[in-house]
């Protein structure tokens, strides 16, 4: 059982650093069609790139996290608002077909953080 969780905890991770990898990567660098699709939710140039920057942000404490835990949970915390934000913008425009990728980082997000064993929640 250890080794499924451990496989699903490493799969998750990849899967959650490419999403937000390439995301944060277009924003910032200001690909034309991250841009477009930005504006067309209505965020201007300013506002892309610094959700764009937090994202980045995030992905770098994601990846410092492999050789420091608690950095990469901190990583995990720090981009699940953007994962409800973008969900959010994406179904309040009605475009369903980009929003499978932001319910599936929220989603990850509780599987990455529920399967780490550095981090833990006390109620």
């Amino acid at each position: 059982m250890e080794t499924v969780k451990s496989i699903v905890h490493w799969l998750s991770y990849a899967y959650y650093l490419y999403v937000f990898g390439y995301a944060s990567l277009f924003k910032v660098f200001q690909k034309s069609s991250m841009m477009e699709s930005m504006q067309s939710l209505g965020f201007n140039r300013h506002w892309t790139l610094i959700i764009g920057a937090g994202e980045l942000i995030g992905v770098l404490l994601i990846v410092i996290g492999i050789f420091k835990p608690d950095l990469k949970n901190l990583g995990i915390l720090l981009l699940f608002p953007f994962a409800v934000g973008a969900f959010t913008a994406h179904m309040a425009h009605q475009e369903y077909h980009h929003f499978y990728d932001a319910l599936l980082m929220c989603i990850l997000t509780v599987v990455l953080l529920s399967t780490d064993k550095y981090f833990k929640i006390v109620l």
